[in-house]
This record gives structure tokens, sequence and C-alpha cells, in this order.
């Protein structure tokens, strides 16, 4: 999804509104702006509830605005601000703060992104996208937003393998907004396949490993093989549920038809995902795995930073390998994919319920095996109705997590 280039003076630095600063992507957000000294600057900073660690970055990049989430968080923090910086709090403070700059970094974990992701559009910024579950709860209506949302406003997606395809097609000037006549044959998501691939293989594929693994522990599935993420997202890379999930945000963000979209497993994360056109050229985009490389394309977009973040040895770079995903083994992804076909409220619902399973997990109340049969049991009570309004993709969402934390207490006892 793309509006208008966003119009910020091209002599000043970029500011930056970074919301869910403490993680994993709020992290490498303030790495590339401490490597580009001058380029960006902090203007707005939000986190839930770590207070010292966003204390440490607050008295660093010294923002205008800080917003904590939490209440408690809040108070702790309120007195050890340096003098003239703004603190918010409540329910809607990381939407308040989206607007405050002109590029808005949501690196918010799940379905409480929407606010910043609707409001950062509102507000006509860049929205650099790293939350996923905007657009695949609410796809619809983000886009219905976007429409209505004047000069700035755009979607530059912060994922690797949207962010790969978003180059491939920019390169094109497919990339919507950009003009060109449509000559897409398909999109190719990479996956690296996560911990348990190889364990699956050895179990001898399809059933027989969906089997072997289902009392994998926590550590083994937060154990991933290529990428240094959250704990929620490193356990949907475990299920292969996040390619599924990533399978409906590109069907959001570049509006192709989930079945125009493959996915392949690629375990060098190498190739990040690529594109197909109607004469048989594939593009694709390469580099080693380096989430500073995508956020810091969406935050300098449409030019580039002079870091080469994961630049490549061609000569020690060896092979290249793909293969499908086992579907069998990895059955949570199919069901992504059902949810993306049939649109609606649907994802919504799925994503509340794999959210609240991979919460159980992570506590120890159910095993992995089991984040499979929450979500399955979601998609078969799923309403597919059109959400007309944020409200209707908040009230799916709750009914969902009520329905999920029902059958996760069951699977308990």
């Amino acid at each position: 999804m793309a509006g208008s280039e966003n119009s910020a003076d091209t002599d000043a630095p970029i500011s930056v509104a970074l919301v869910g600063s403490t993680g994993s992507i709020g992290t490498q957000t303030l790495d590339v702006v401490r490597a580009n000294p001058g380029r960006f600057r902090i203007e707005a900073i939000a986190a839930h509830r770590s207070v010292e660690a966003l204390l440490a970055q607050v008295w660093e990049f010294r923002p205008r605005i800080v917003a904590m989430g939490d209440d408690h968080a809040l108070t702790a923090i309120r007195d050890r601000l340096p003098s003239g910086t703004e603190l918010v709090g409540g329910p809607n403070a990381y939407g308040d703060i989206a607007g405050e700059a002109d590029v808005c970094v949501n690196g918010v974990v799940g379905f409480a992104g929407l606010p910043v992701t609707i409001n950062a559009l509102r507000s006509n910024r860049r929205l650099a996208l790293a939350n996923k579950e905007s657009l695949i709860t609410a796809g619809p209506i983000v886009r219905a937003v976007l429409d209505a949302a004047g000069p700035g406003a755009e979607i530059v997606p912060v994922d690797s393998e949207h962010c790969a395809i978003h180059q491939c097609l920019a390169s094109q000037r497919y990339v919507e907004g950009l003009g060109g006549p449509d000559r897409l044959r398909r999109l190719v998501l990479t996956a690296s396949g996560g911990p348990f691939r190889v364990r699956a293989r050895e179990a001898g594929g399809g059933a027989a490993a969906r089997q072997a693994l289902a009392k994998v522990t926590r550590d083994e599935a937060l154990a991933h093989p290529t990428w240094k993420m959250g704990p929620k997202i490193t356990i949907d890379s475990s299920t292969l549920f996040n390619k599924g999930l990533e399978v409906i945000e590109a069907k959001e963000l570049f509006n192709v038809e989930v079945d125009r979209i493959d996915v392949v497993v690629h375990p060098q994360s190498v190739v990040h995902s690529m594109a197909e056109f109607s004469d048989g050229t594939t593009m694709a985009q390469l580099s080693m795995p380096d989430m500073r490389l995508p956020i810091a394309y969406a935050l300098a977009y449409p030019d580039r930073v002079d870091t080469p973040y994961g630049g490549i040895d061609w000569a020690t770079l060896s092979h290249l390998d793909f293969e499908p995903p086992d579907r069998q083994a990895f059955p949570c992804l199919d069901i992504a994919y059902e949810a993306g076909r049939r649109g609606g409220l649907v994802p919504a619902w799925v994503n509340a319920a794999n959210e609240v399973a991979v919460a159980a997990f992570l506590e120890g109340e159910i095993s992995w095996g089991d984040i499979f049969v929450v979500i399955e049991a979601s998609l078969l009570s799923a309403d597919s109705a059109k959400p007309l309004s944020v409200v209707d993709v908040i009230e799916a969402d709750r009914t969902s997590r009520r329905h999920a934390e029902a059958l996760c207490r069951t699977i308990r006892t």
C-alpha cells in the first residue's frame, strides 16, 4: 500500500516516532539512527512497561514526547525524564504519538498495534510497518483510511519479506501509486523453515513429523536458526503460522489474491522474497539476514542509507537452497491461507486465537501441538462478515480471544 511521497524537507533530519522502542524492532531502529547521525531524529518514543530500558533510550536520544502504555510504568517514569520532555499515557497513548513525526515505526507486537497504524495514516505520515496484525485483522479498514488520507500517507513494510517484494515491485513501477501495467504473475515469500525444519524431515515428514513435534519445549521453539526476534513472532515462525500471516499481509499490501502468493522454504534466509512477472522474469532481493536493512529502507524511502546492512560476500556464499514447506507437519500455514481466502473478519479471528494460544504455550499451559488445535477451532467458528469499522474488528478480536481462552482452559484440564 502506498500513497504520496513523504513531503518532509529533505535537508532536515527525518523525524521518527518509534512505537515499541524496547522490543526487537525498536532497538534495531535505534541502531539505524545511531549509525546515520544527522539523517534521522527520534521525535517521539513509546514502550509498554520496560521503564529502565526506555529511560536509557530517552536520555540518549532526547525525544520531544515519551509515551508509556502501562499505568504503573507511567507513574514510575514520570519524574525521571529530561526537562521539557512531554509524557503521555492512557489507552490511546501509542496512537496519539503516531502522527508526531515524518515517519512512524510501528513495532508494537500483536493486535495492539492497530491504532498506531490508523493514526499514522490519518495524520498523513509514512508508516514503517512491522506490525503485520494491523493489515491481517483490519486490511479493508486500513485501506479505506489510506485512500482517504492526504499527501504523505503511505505504508512501507518493515518485514524482510514484504520489504523485499516492495523493492522488487518498486523497481518495476508496480508499487501502487507509481503506475505501470499489471504484469505481475505471482509473489513468492521465502521462509527459513524455523527451528524444526530438519527435525521434521528426520521424523519422516508429514503426519509422523507433526506427531513427533507435538511436545517440543518452549526453549526449543524459541531457538530460531536465523533471525533474532521477539518470543511471540519466534513461536509463530516455529509453527509456520507467521508465514501464513505474511501471505495475508502481502495480499493486503500489494492487492494480490492469496492463491497467487506462494511460500518456499529457503534456510539460508538470503533471498528475502521474489516477484515473478508475465514474461517469466523473477526478481528477488538478496542480503544477509539483518533486520536493520528493511528498517533503514523504510525510514529513508525512496532514498537509501549508506550503511551496508546485510552485505553479501559472494566468494563465501557457496549455495542457496529451496524446498516446499511441509504442510502436514506444519498445518498452521494452511489455516492462514484459508483465512486469507475467506477474508472479512476471519483473519482477525484466527490471529486473535493464535495470540492467545502462543501466550498459553509460552506460559507452559498448553503444548506446541495444541497451538494448531486452538487456531483451527477459531477458523471453524469465525465470522466471515466484512468489517465496516474498527469496532467490528475489535469485537471479532475480543470474541475470538474469549473462545480461544476457554479452549485453552479445556486443554489444560
